[in-house]
């Protein structure tokens, strides 16, 4: 090979090398080797969708489930005296309930986490949880953020 030659392939040596690295930042090589032979499986990045639950009262709010009954809620309220109330329900029956205390209260948005453990009673019933603010006048139900517990 002359010199003429080896000049001519190292430019394009090297657009393909750099061109591999650039590509290789966007996917994840999975390797499997065997005896005889070496297969490279591509994998492309997973992106999660985060669904948002809002109403009047209560903002950002997200669902994620951590085990197989047990839920992490996330988000921000504008509620009396920073507290609303919570319950999970099948369609029939109030399966569980509490309350949470918000960083701030109304007129601010106050941030809250907390965690839900709840087990179906039925096994193809569907559980919702209901985000509400109880009414200073009378405990009814006031806002409530039906939010699908899948």
């Amino acid at each position: 090979m002359n010199i003429k030659s080896t000049i001519w392939l190292l430019p394009l040596l090297l657009f393909a090398c750099n061109k591999e690295k650039s590509d290789a930042s966007k996917n994840i090589d999975t390797i499997i080797s065997t005896d005889t032979a070496q297969v490279v499986q591509h994998i492309e990045p997973q992106k999660t969708i985060v669904k948002q639950y809002e109403n009047q009262r209560f903002r950002q709010v997200t669902l994620e489930k951590v085990a197989d009954n047990k839920f992490r809620v996330q988000g921000q309220a504008q509620v009396f005296e920073a507290t609303f109330n919570w319950v999970v329900e099948d369609g029939h029956n109030e399966l569980k309930k509490g309350y949470v205390t918000t960083d701030a209260g109304a007129p601010e948005w106050g941030k809250f986490d907390f965690t839900i453990d709840v087990e179906k009673k039925e096994e193809y019933s569907t559980l919702n949880l209901i985000l509400f603010e109880a009414s200073p006048q009378d405990g009814s139900r006031q806002y409530e953020l039906p939010i699908p517990l899948k």
